[in-house]
């Protein structure tokens, strides 16, 4: 196999390519806070966070941080004019609402089916409780996740049926990894893109699942 993965930043540039001009957004925690940093030039996404901002703008310059000012990961952000900022619990209220678009995720396994897990995986130093994404994965519109593909042991985050604890059933629309954009349809999982040198065969090996041709 001779490929490159895509890298941390290009990933979140890819996903940033198909949030649509006027979206309401939410990311979470980890890579999908990158995604602020490539949203492209005269585009309109209004970025939201569980902690009670809405109007997220990219991460400071270095020396510039507000430490009163950050998102639900405890990083520090900026506010785009217009911006606010209020409760957690009219953020949620937002959130579970259905007025988000699109919440973009990290995740431990995605299923072929969508289901996702991305809390615990019952390991010291795992994310300890599940936090507001639950109510984003069933809240939002979309729900995206953004991770890498593989662990660093090799295996495949996408399964055939997740062995760790549920976030939300059947709520993943599309799964970016740093080697290529999965869909998740009723028919099971469609190809939209991968990194050039990568076959379907290849990717099919990879995840162990059958993949739709795009």
């Amino acid at each position: 196999m001779t490929y490159t993965r895509r890298s941390k930043d290009e990933l979140a540039r890819r996903v940033a390519q198909d949030i649509p001009d006027g979206a309401y957004v939410n990311l979470g925690i980890g890579q999908p806070t990158l995604v602020a940093n490539h949203i492209p030039a005269g585009r309109e996404v209004i970025l939201q966070s569980e902690n009670g901002i809405l109007g997220m703008g990219p991460a400071p310059a270095a020396g510039q941080e507000d430490y009163d000012l950050i998102n639900a990961g405890k990083q520090p952000v900026t506010l785009l004019p217009g911006g606010a900022f209020f409760h957690h619990a009219d953020s949620f209220a937002m959130m579970r609402g259905g007025h988000l678009d699109i919440c973009v995720l990290g995740a431990f396994q995605v299923s072929a089916t969508g289901d996702l897990a991305n809390w615990s995986t019952g390991e010291a130093g795992s994310i300890p409780a599940v936090g507001g994404a639950m109510d984003l994965a069933i809240g939002a519109k979309q729900t995206w996740v953004m991770m890498d593909l593989l662990t660093k042991q090799g295996q495949s985050k996408i399964v055939a049926h997740c062995t760790y604890p549920l976030t939300g059933l059947a709520c993943v629309k599309r799964i970016y990894t740093d080697l290529a954009t999965l869909a998740c349809t009723p028919e099971g999982l469609q190809l939209v893109d991968m990194v050039e040198g990568l076959s379907i065969p290849e990717l099919e090996q990879l995840i162990g699942l059958p993949i739709l041709p795009a």
